[in-house]
């Protein structure tokens, strides 16, 4: 790790802005071609809002964020809980927010507390990453 990192530095923010374009490349990529995630009737016939990034494409938003801030460290854990999806319009796109604490540093791992929010709003539960120092 190239970035030297103690308990309470601040990490971020890191925007991501989210398009329709990158959901269908994301779906072409993970076979994950839920029409959820392209086709706006369908995610409001099943109650959503309308088209909703994939969990795992804003979760490796996450993990590109932590890389980032941390010089490409080995990243050894990632985990959040999806709460809320991360609704993607026809124009424009979503900005997501990524943000980070360094919670601790110990035997050669850094744990980061993360936050990332859609619109102001959590999307993502208990993020945290490790990665190796």
């Amino acid at each position: 790790m190239t970035t030297q990192l103690a308990a309470g530095d601040t990490l971020g923010p890191t925007t991501f802005t989210v398009t329709r374009a990158d959901l269908v490349a994301y779906a072409d990529a993970s076979g994950d071609q839920n029409p959820i995630h392209q086709d706006e009737d369908v995610a409001r016939s099943v109650g959503l809002p309308g088209v909703i990034a994939h969990g795992m494409y804003t979760l490796a938003l996450v993990g590109r964020a932590v890389a980032e801030w941390t010089g490409g460290a080995e990243v050894v854990d990632l985990g959040a809980k999806f709460t809320s999806p991360v609704v993607v319009p026809a124009e424009g796109g979503a900005e997501v927010v990524v943000g980070g604490t360094v919670k601790s540093v110990a035997d050669g791992l850094v744990t980061l507390a993360l936050e990332v929010t859609c619109g102001g709003q959590k999307v993502l539960g208990m993020p945290k990453a490790v990665v190796r120092a």
